[in-house]
């Protein structure tokens, strides 16, 4: 299986947090929360899982294996 470059799983990670913290927030709209699907998603996909939990541990782990990835910008 293809496995995607630790700094593009780290920037997807960055995403799906900054989002979720917004989208935890009272009031926020739609596109937030569609943006955080989608992310979920691409996280989904590019970790070969099918739940957001199991996405992030795989992610998290390849991750910390490649620790001087350095970061792309997407």
């Amino acid at each position: 299986m293809l496995m995607a470059h630790p700094a593009v799983l780290r920037d997807l990670l960055d995403r799906y947090e900054s989002l979720r913290a917004v989208a935890g927030k009272r009031v926020v709209r739609a596109q937030i929360y569609r943006r955080l699907q989608d992310t979920a998603y691409t996280l989904c996909v590019t970790t070969g899982t099918r739940d957001i939990d199991a996405a992030l541990r795989a992610a998290r782990s390849r991750v910390a294996q490649h620790p001087a990835a350095e970061a792309v910008a997407v």
